[in-house]
């Protein structure tokens, strides 16, 4: 059995001790959070063994797994392989997802009905997680792509807020459509390149003369049923609405994978499948996606303006965050998709920070409503601090992980499209302005009696925030950290 196995398996160890404690077991909470640990531990050990100095596939693994009979050639079974390995690209996002889903597991200690089944889901949702970033194989990648999409159904469904239902039911119809649409895709290019695996999928899509393989329309189809796909992850608007609803009503642990991981999926998606399958087809769109990206920026900038609660706010944030990934993936340089790789990095650990936060808040005021927050700094310090900090980190200050994503995703775009980028960069403005106008309502102004004599940041929120805070400051003063294991340079969108 290979590490990748080994990483992708470990969080069933947690859900097997679970499945055998009874529920009612006090220690039910520490397993969750144990469950999450060993992940994170051979995830640190994989990241310390990639060789940087190496393009292509590492600690790659290939097992056929099953014989698929199909109507084309049916004396010849097609075998289907179990194919794992990272490159670049795909390293960086297993390491933020394990460790922001073994942060958020310490967040899910406020859980208090059904915990037993809350921390089994949670353990399954990171499996598949780490099983999508672990994947050379489109039927792999497909396969724990749904493993996400039912475990946070059930996590958003039986844990949420109010409207719970309304919000996982929103959830599984616009990401089924989204697998919908990419299962087509998978189903074409097996059909008609007799493979699923990415790498050699890859190198016959871009090396293939003259579209021996597939013709140029049925390219720039496949390639827009990839845009729609894990556009709709990201999301691009007006594929937006279910996660603004997830991001309100999921319970807080969830919804910090949720912003800090899942919705990379889109991006990685984008980056690794639509320019490395297709990347005749991405230039011949990217004034488009450049658009797209712009309205994301903008739109939800603009609307996160006019929030008057917190949790929203950060939802339409996120709208907007993700417009730089797709200015940066539309300059399609090495400039535009370092940041566009940066920003899905930056946004993940900044919008962790940021809902902790917020769960801070909950458990303390029991409201997010932003006109009945106010003068918490003078009762909460540290908590004041850190929220200031995240803010700052948002939108876009120098020294932090934020400015270096945006810089490198609007210089990739100046480089190609100057009108653009030049409209593209009111959205900054923008967010400098809502993020800072949440800051002084949440911290500063008049306190409510009704605050008074609340406790700062326990030791359980307190280690995730200085974790998270100092991630986010170690890449804004040191970026080479995420650029020296990307080598995008080398192979330019695909990261390995």
């Amino acid at each position: 059995m290979g590490l990748l196995t080994i990483l992708i398996l470990s969080p069933l160890l947690g859900v097997i001790v679970l499945s055998l404690m009874p529920s009612k077991n006090e220690s039910i909470k520490m397993v969750g959070i144990l469950g999450t640990v060993l992940p994170l531990m051979v995830t640190i050990v994989v990241f310390s063994f990639y060789d940087r100095t190496l393009a292509g596939i590492q600690f790659a693994e290939s097992y056929q797994w099953f014989e698929l009979m199909t109507a084309i050639s049916p004396n010849e079974p097609y075998p289907v392989t179990y194919d794992l390995g990272v490159t670049g690209l795909s390293l960086l996002f297993l390491m933020l997802s394990a460790l922001i889903t073994f942060l958020a597991s310490l967040a899910a200690v406020r859980i208090k009905e059904g915990v037993k089944g809350f921390y089994i889901l949670f353990l399954l949702l990171e499996l598949g997680i780490l099983g999508v970033f672990s994947s050379e194989n489109l039927f792999l990648f497909f396969l724990f792509f749904e493993v996400t999409l039912v475990a946070m159904f059930f996590l958003v469904g039986k844990w949420g807020g109010f409207e719970r239902e309304k919000a996982a039911f929103s959830f599984l119809v616009y990401n089924g459509i989204g697998s919908i649409l990419l299962l087509i895709v998978i189903i074409v290019l097996f059909v008609e390149m007799r493979t699923m695996n990415i790498s050699e999928l890859t190198f016959l899509l871009q090396e293939a003369d003259s579209y021996e393989f597939l013709s140029g329309n049925t390219r720039m189809w496949l390639f827009v049923l990839l845009l729609v796909a894990f556009g709709t992850k990201l999301p691009i608007v007006p594929l937006h609405t279910w996660m603004v609803r997830v991001h309100v009503e999921a319970p807080i642990a969830v919804v910090m994978i949720h912003a800090g991981v899942l919705l990379k999926i889109g991006a990685y998606g984008l980056i690794r499948f639509g320019a490395g399958f297709f990347p005749d087809q991405l230039k011949e769109t990217a004034v488009i996606l450049a658009i797209l990206g712009v309205v994301n920026l903008l739109y939800g900038a603009f609307i996160a303006l006019v929030q008057t609660e917190l949790r929203a706010l950060l939802a339409y944030s996120s709208v907007s965050h993700m417009g730089i990934v797709l200015i940066g993936v539309a300059s399609f340089n090495t400039a535009g998709l370092q940041g566009a790789i940066f920003q899905t990095i930056s946004h993940g650990l900044i919008a962790a920070l940021l809902f902790l936060l917020v769960g801070v808040i909950i458990d303390r005021f029991h409201t997010t409503e932003l006109a009945n927050l106010g003068g918490v700094a003078s009762q909460t310090p540290l908590f004041a601090g850190f929220f200031l900090a995240a803010g700052l980190a948002s939108l876009g200050l120098p020294g932090m992980s934020g400015f270096i994503s945006e810089f490198l995703a609007f210089l990739g775009l100046f480089e190609t499209m100057p009108v653009i980028g030049s409209i593209g960069v009111i959205g900054l403005i923008l967010t400098a302005v809502y993020m800072l106008r949440a800051v002084l309502a949440v911290t500063f102004g008049e306190r409510k009696p009704i605050f008074d004599k609340q406790k700062d940041l326990s030791a359980m929120e307190l280690v995730p925030s200085a974790v998270l805070l100092s991630l986010i400051i170690w890449i804004g003063v040191y970026p080479a950290v995420l650029s020296n294991t990307l080598q995008i340079a080398r192979t330019l969108g695909i990261g390995g």
